[in-house]
């Protein structure tokens, strides 16, 4: 269980910094107003659309990964070993 406390502990890291740099570019306007709060550009070029994309993908991937990691894929080991010592009896 530890390889998969850390692998949802790299996920969500790595994702977690990913979208703090994409989220201060695109939804700070200043360092005294809210942070990472902001909405989005209305009219962003393609690049700023993509960086967009990529830091909403970073969110959900953070929170979906991490939980992956966590809960599904431990709770699935469970219940496989319990059906399989249901099996054996």
């Amino acid at each position: 269980m530890a390889d998969e406390f850390i692998k949802g502990l790299a996920t969500f890291s790595g994702a977690a910094m990913l979208w703090m740099i994409l989220a201060g570019w695109y939804r700070t306007s200043s360092f005294e107003g809210p942070q990472f709060t902001e909405a989005a550009p209305t009219d962003p070029s393609t690049f700023d659309a993509m960086g967009i994309m990529l830091m909403d993908g970073m969110f959900w991937f953070m929170i979906l990964g991490t939980l992956a990691f966590w809960v599904v894929i431990p709770a699935y080991k469970e219940l496989t070993a319990a059906v399989e010592e249901r099996n054996a009896n």
